[in-house]
């Protein structure tokens, strides 16, 4: 039996509640199949959509910018409800094949990041609704927040995106684990928090999921993490006639493909580099990217791109 650590991308999860709870229960079968062969299943996701439109709700009707719901609660209420999306569909997936007995959770979690990380110079992540560049510059104007424009559609803020440190919740999160716990964690990449004086502190970010997800595996001791995307397979020369997917690979070839500029910024690469890391945090771990549809082939290795040592 592998203890497997799944991050699964808020994209996947569709563009409203109702979507959502269909979204999540197709996710549940690909992790239960998993469960069912015997795998110890942690899980991860993302949260872009949902936690867009929870931070546009709040600015759309707040009086002010003070009374903006801060960027690190909308994290947390977005973790709430994916997590009790996924844990409903989990537990009655688990129960329709005679597994109820395996409890599933899900846990706020608030990942430790670095004050000193040059992401809090150079905010690049975008969050919340749009607005026009005069609409911006005021905004601006009253507060700390940083606003570009977005690809000719308007301007929006954007917020550092550090990497994670720690998870501050890591015993509570192995001592369900070590239980045999489904557990669902560091959703959206988790709760941003610093370490200030004598308390943790949340902050205005966001922590790309994925590498949350590969600092939980290695946290927990995970033997297998897996990314669930869009893509049976990483590929190389994409979209072109000498197109390759990537079946098993090095952490070394990768990072020769990063130098040729093989993989997209905002989509592809944070996905490569967190398997990366993952893979080479100790011997014999394995990082594994493939679609939801084939997780349970991608752990057998027929499906997916598997990056190992």
């Amino acid at each position: 039996m592998s203890k497997i650590v799944i991050a699964l991308g808020g994209n996947a999860l569709g563009n409203s509640a109702n979507e959502q709870l269909t979204k999540a229960e197709l996710a549940a079968k690909s992790i239960a199949d998993l469960i069912t062969a015997g795998h110890h299943v942690v899980i991860a996701h993302g949260n872009g959509p949902q936690v867009g439109k929870i931070r546009l709700a709040f600015e759309e009707t707040s009086q002010t910018p003070e009374d903006t719901m801060p960027f690190p609660e909308c994290t947390a209420m977005s973790q709430g409800y994916i997590g009790y999306h996924l844990q409903q569909a989990i537990d009655e997936e688990l129960v329709a094949r005679g597994l109820g007995d395996i409890p599933v959770v899900s846990m706020l979690t608030q990942v430790v990041v670095d004050p000193a990380d040059p992401a809090f110079a150079n905010p690049t992540k975008p969050i919340g609704g749009y607005y026009s560049e005069e609409e911006a510059k005021k905004l601006m104007a009253e507060s700390d927040d940083v606003y570009v424009e977005d690809a000719g559609r308007g301007w929006r803020r954007v917020v550092p995106s550090p990497k994670p440190v720690d998870i501050y919740e890591k015993i509570s999160l192995k001592t369900l684990v070590d239980a045999g716990q489904v557990v669902i964690a560091c959703g959206g990449g988790g709760i941003p928090v610093i370490y200030e004086g004598t308390h943790y502190k949340g902050v205005d970010a966001v922590i790309d999921k994925d590498f949350a997800a590969a600092k939980m595996a290695a946290l927990i001791d995970a033997d297998v993490f897996i990314i669930l995307t869009a893509v049976d397979h990483v590929f190389v020369n994409f979209g072109t006639p000498e197109q390759k997917a990537l079946e098993t690979t090095t952490v070394a070839d990768m990072q020769k493909y990063i130098e040729e500029k093989q993989f997209a910024p905002g989509s592809m690469l944070p996905k490569v580099e967190a398997a990366m890391d993952f893979a080479e945090s100790k011997a014999g771990r394995q990082a594994i990217i493939a679609s939801l549809e084939q997780a349970s082939e991608a752990v057998k290795g027929t499906s997916g791109t598997i990056v190992q040592m």
